[in-house]
């Protein structure tokens, strides 16, 4: 075991100056109240506490999760009504709120499990017709909720009942459950949870592909949003002193709550807090300076902002404060010297050993088109087996199949784990806990991403803490030729590094099989002699590889054993030399002057 020094990281980066400039305005939040002393102040403040964080906990499914949820005052009003109801039995809210939070939490992956399998549109249609049929029920069972009419919370005053002749105290009660919101956010940003969030926001399969239960994440994220938004809910119910469906369970206010997160800037921890900031106090100054005439008023300062913000910001309010001018600081910042050490292993050929991973019979039809048929096929420890045909033949089908994306009809995979034989894992993320890491023909990085961030989430398979995921990333970055892009946004790479990128986030898992789908198609001469030396020190580090390509230099100079695919059946199989030379081979993908061209 040896220290692999690597390049010089460049220094720290400064603090995120939308960060900076939130957490500077939070004391003000609580003290401007305090030290004007005016009902209304208190009352414009108190406002901006709860609907920052309502719109941070719903950040946290609509941020961080990529998934538009426009029936989250589901959650809010269950946390009001359950409080209000609790309270004539003499149980405090502040035990309502736990009881609401756990109520809201159970819903929430209850209408997860169905919804989070919709995709796009659908599934904000899916949160607002539950969010109607909830307000339906309210409205109907009057002898529960009130119905139309409504719900009188008692005016039983102090701490334990959450009401107060005072502004203060109700004020320092709002300002707690935003501090909340916000720590629990940010804890979520940093944490490996919030990693897989925004890889499954980014491109789900990808994340599938790195171990990452995406649904379960998901289900993690709506039952922690829903709680909180509960738990805020709850407050602002005793604030108000009465409860009915229509506002407790209403869209406008669903819709209402994504806007301030929208317009700060989602999948942030400060983006919602800061659109609060900006759009509570106009409305609410509105509404005291035209008072009855400034009825729906609030509607078209939302509507304006939002415009104003789409057209000039698109990244929501966070975005003015993270573009940095031409020939800033932070540019010019020279490297620190500094080595990361890491566990460097000499790459040493080893030899073929038994079977890792067995497909027996697999068979697949979409509608009447057989994509494959009775395909078997082996791959042995330290083996790399290429896999060739014709467009259309079926290949990427077959490793769809043989990494859980696509269920075979008939047939098996198996895959050999030590210390527990051979097993048969059905979903992606259960082919990489068994060490089966894979590409994509089309490259899917986590484009909001940098590049080291996308390495990590590969990395977080083996490494659950963020500093051991940080280096194990850190060191991939350098075996992979990418330290000097480690900060980059995985966008602005070329397809060349795009393609290094995917290939890195897969090796930091650590995998003992790999799936590569095409990973030379499109790079020019030098990236492919490049993308072979790659393959070639993955292939001598001891992992198995079974490979799509239709680069035949690289297949020929790579491969110990070809499969061939045709129509979804394999045609020929064998050494590399003796599989080109099969006439039924050549005449099904090759061609003639593939094999004079190989023969001169």
């Amino acid at each position: 075991m040896s220290d692999l020094a690597l390049p010089a990281a460049r220094a720290p980066r400064r603090p995120d100056r939308g960060l900076v400039a939130a957490l500077a305005l939070l004391p003000l939040i609580f003290l401007v109240p305090l030290l004007i002393g005016d009902d209304f102040v208190f009352h414009v403040f108190i406002t901006i506490c709860l609907y920052g964080a309502l719109a941070t906990a719903w950040n946290i499914v609509g941020g961080f999760a990529g998934q538009l949820s426009l029936g989250h005052a589901i959650f809010y009003g269950i946390g009001a009504y359950t409080a209000g109801l609790l309270v004539p039995l003499g149980v405090s809210p502040w035990l309502g709120m736990l009881g609401g939070a756990a109520i809201s939490a159970m819903v929430g992956v209850a209408i997860g499990l169905p919804c989070f399998r919709l995709r796009g549109p659908f599934f904000a249609l899916a949160t607002i017709a539950f969010l109607q049929v909830i307000r339906l029920l309210a409205l109907h069972f009057t002898g529960l909720t009130g119905g139309a009419v409504g719900l009188m919370v008692p005016l039983q005053t102090g701490w334990e009942w959450m009401i107060f002749f005072e502004r203060w105290p109700s004020l320092l009660i709002a300002f707690g459950l935003l501090l909340l919101t916000l720590g629990v956010t940010a804890w979520l940003r940093h944490a490996r949870f919030g990693y897989y969030l925004v890889a499954t926001r980014e491109r789900e399969p990808a994340a599938a592909a790195a171990g990452v239960d995406t649904l379960r994440v998901r289900l993690y994220a709506v039952a922690l949003s829903a709680a909180l938004t509960s738990m805020v809910g709850t407050f602002h119910g005793m604030y108000l002193t009465f409860i009915e469906p229509e506002a407790m369970f209403s869209l406008a206010f669903s819709v209402q709550i994504a806007m301030f997160a929208l317009i700060g800037g989602i999948g942030t921890v400060m983006g919602p807090l800061l659109g609060t900031l900006l759009v509570v106090p106009l409305t609410e100054l509105a509404r005291g300076w035209l008072g009855a005439s400034a009825l729906g008023l609030h509607g078209f300062v939302y509507g304006t902002v939002l415009v104003l913000i789409v057209l000039f910001v698109p990244d929501g309010l966070v975005g003015l404060f993270r573009r940095a001018p031409k020939g800033s600081a932070d540019a010019a910042e020279p490297a620190a010297p500094a080595t990361v050490p890491a566990t460097a292993r000499e790459d040493i050929r080893r030899e073929i050993g038994e079977p890792i991973l067995v497909a027996e019979h697999l068979h697949k039809h979409f509608g009447g088109l057989a994509v494959t048929q009775d395909v078997s096929l082996s791959l042995r420890q330290g083996e790399v087996l290429g896999i060739i045909g014709p467009n259309g033949a079926g290949k990427t089908t077959l490793f769809n199949q043989l990494s859980g994306f696509l269920a075979p009809e008939s047939g098996i995979v198996r895959i050999r784990v030590e210390g527990e034989g051979f097993i048969r894992p059905a979903t992606p993320h259960a082919f990489a806990r068994a060490g089966v890491g894979r590409t994509f023909q089309i490259v899917q990085p986590f484009a909001a991403m940098t590049v080291l961030e996308n390495i990590m989430i590969g990395a977080f398979h083996h490494h659950p803490g963020r500093a051991a995921a940080r280096e194990k990333a850190l060191e991939t970055a350098h075996r992979m030729g990418l330290w000097a892009q480690r900060d980059v946004e995985a966008r602005s790479l070329t397809i060349g590094g795009l393609k290094r990128l995917e290939i890195a986030r897969v090796m930091a898992m650590e995998p003992r099989i790999l799936l590569l789908d095409e990973v030379m198609a499109g790079l020019n001469q030098t990236d492919v002699q490049r993308a072979i030396r790659l393959v070639e020190s993955i292939r001598d580090s001891g992992v198995s590889i079974i490979a799509i390509e239709h680069v035949m230099q690289a297949i020929m100079a790579l491969s110990d054993r070809v499969v061939v695919l045709n129509s979804g059946r394999v045609i020929a199989e064998g050494r590399p030399q003796e599989v080109v030379r099969d006439p039924v081979v050549v005449e099904a993908y090759l061609g003639e002057d593939f094999v004079h061209a190989h023969s001169a």
